[in-house]
């Protein structure tokens, strides 16, 4: 096999656009999230999503301590949702409006759409896993855009 350059396959990566979402949960009695762009649905039956959380997350530790987590699809109106997720001074769950879905995982206000899931499998996929996440509760807004990751920048989708 090939050595790929990482630089080129980063480049090659960015071409394709991802949905942002942050993926959420309670742990160790606080709420923790990350900013994933790695998601995507798996299977109807059962109903099964996946992200891919790098293995040196701390975050994800925590997520895979409390078996379950909220997907939230951000909208192109929650650039600074998304971003207050990123700083490590101060605490975006103090920023952010969210609630507790039935299964008490952090659910963000004004999101496209959002997943309650179990954690179902975690599977290992090199220097990330792959978290399937079984759905328990699901939802979605009448209306909005969603906010896109594409060649290192934010934007959105426009229907042609």
């Amino acid at each position: 096999m090939a050595d790929i350059d990482s630089g080129m396959f980063r480049q090659v990566m960015g071409a394709v656009p991802t949905c942002v979402t942050v993926v959420a949960s309670i742990a160790d009695e606080a709420p923790q999230a990350m900013v994933i762009g790695s998601f995507g649905s798996v299977s109807l039956d059962p109903p099964l999503v996946q992200f891919m959380p790098g293995k040196s997350s701390a975050t994800w530790a925590h997520i895979e301590k409390a078996r379950k987590f909220c997907v939230n699809v951000l909208t192109d109106a929650q650039v600074d949702v998304c971003n207050s997720f990123f700083k490590k001074d101060v605490d975006p769950f103090t920023t952010v409006e969210w609630t507790t879905t039935d299964n008490g995982s952090p659910k963000i206000a004004d999101c496209l759409a959002y997943m309650d899931c179990d954690i179902h499998e975690v599977v290992d996929g090199g220097d990330h896993w792959i978290v399937l996440g079984r759905i328990v509760e699901m939802g979605a807004a009448d209306e909005g855009k969603p906010l896109v990751f594409f060649r290192g920048g934010y934007g959105t989708f426009e229907a042609i």
